[in-house]
């Protein structure tokens, strides 16, 4: 049965919290205003075309696990989506503690085709309602159900023209509210717009793609010849390593730019057959793994732009090549504190190949909120085995991480490396 809830009167809307990510502060939710306000803080990135659920928990309205899935294309999709977004989210919830007494559903989407804000809340409406039939089928109601296009927001579920007028409500400016300084305070950061972090990965378009999709011919025709005279893999590993290394260097020695050119000027760091042949070489597990070990102190900001870089050139019949830069950049992101952004990189690895299992693993071990301090101590060990000279880290040098559960061990690392 649907238990849905409609509060007439929005003092009497139960509150919802979230604590921040560095302190005890919690931060409480009153109104449709301040739940439209806080989803970038609570996502940390602006959701854009999106489906976003939060699960409520306890009579305070606690916060808990969160989901975010594209918005299907065709109306044909909408109930089997909804019928698994609420499985997943109340299932996942009952497997880390406990089912939800509640779900917060957002659905965000920019007007397109000469279309309205309030027409994209209409023609989301039914996306909503089998949302809250799929929720309700479970025994958790939909406590809030909101669209945010163009700038405002309306809300599902609320029939009070006061807070929730037909025309629609327009949200803060971004950095404004009391909300945006109670986050900050609290620890809370926005990463720009799912948009803009997914722009930062995309493949290259135009000459350039053109250009490098015929050095990703030419590096693939070399491995011929190498392994016909006799050429090793360790060696043909040991040079992908180093090519790596060197190209490392020399993103560190470049001269910083901020802003959206640094994309850019990390692109013209690179020439296109040293780009090809490193995505070539990662495409060998063992190789990969010993990349991955690149991840914190100083060689993790020269590797994730590296990783990044490297995932723009996967173009034209190699895109299924950015499955092992685009995991190694979410690794690397993961380990560095910046769940967020692992999480958007990782799902992209896995739109390059549904099968890459090394995304796989990393992914899941994100969204269930393992610390990855397990995972970083394995590959450690790996490194001081096969380089002793490096000995042991100095005391205090653990970056930071959540403390929870631990990440995949020893075991599942061996798992990763023995399919892809």
């Amino acid at each position: 049965m649907t238990n849905d809830h409609a509060s007439h009167d929005p003092s009497d809307r139960p509150s919802t919290s979230t604590a921040g990510s560095t302190t005890d502060s919690r931060i409480s939710l009153r109104s449709p205003a301040e739940l439209a306000d806080a989803l970038p803080y609570m996502l940390g990135f602006h959701p854009t075309d999106s489906l976003v659920m939060v699960a409520v928990h306890g009579e305070g309205g606690r916060f808990g696990g969160r989901l975010r899935v594209g918005i299907p294309a065709t109306s044909a999709e909408w109930e089997d989506t909804a019928r698994q977004v609420a499985e997943c989210l109340i299932r996942g919830s009952e497997r880390r503690g406990g089912k939800p007494d509640g779900i917060v559903v957002f659905l965000c989407q920019e007007p397109h085709g000469g279309e309205s804000g309030q027409r994209v809340m209409t023609r989301l409406r039914p996306l909503a309602q089998r949302i809250r039939l799929a929720c309700g089928a479970l025994d958790v109601p939909v406590l809030e159900a909101l669209c945010l296009s163009a700038g405002r927001f309306w809300s599902y579920v609320c029939p009070d023209q006061r807070c929730c007028p037909a025309e629609g409500s327009p949200l803060a400016a971004v950095g404004t509210s009391v909300m945006a300084a109670a986050a900050t305070f609290a620890g809370l950061q926005v990463r720009g717009s799912l948009k803009e972090i997914e722009g930062r990965l995309a493949p290259l378009g135009g000459a350039a793609a053109a250009e490098m999709e015929r050095a990703l011919d030419r590096a693939a025709a070399a491995l011929v010849p190498k392994i016909l005279d006799g050429a090793t893999r360790e060696e043909v590993g040991a040079e992908t390593l180093e090519l790596a290394r060197t190209l490392m260097r020399r993103i560190t020695l470049a001269p910083t730019v901020e802003g959206t050119h640094a994309d850019d000027r990390d692109d013209a760091l690179l020439d296109h057959d040293e780009a090809a042949a490193l995505i070539l070489g990662l495409q060998d597990r063992e190789i990969r793994d010993i990349a991955a070990e690149w991840m914190e102190d100083e060689e993790a900001a020269p590797a994730l732009r590296l990783w990044r870089a490297l995932a723009r050139r996967c173009v034209g019949a190699y895109g299924e090549h950015a499955a092992a830069p685009l995991t190694l950049a979410g690794w690397v992101s993961w380990s560095s504190g910046d769940e967020p952004t692992a999480r958007i990189v990782l799902g992209l690895a896995l739109r390059a190949d549904a099968e890459y299992r090394f995304a796989q693993l990393l992914h899941h071990a994100c969204n269930e909120g393992i610390d990855p301090e397990g995972l970083r101590e394995c590959l450690r060990e790996e490194r001081r085995r096969r380089e002793p000279r490096l000995g042991r880290r100095p005391a205090g040098s653990r970056p930071r991480g959540r403390r929870g559960k631990q990440a995949p061990n020893r075991e599942s690392r061996r798992t990763a490396g023995s399919g892809q």
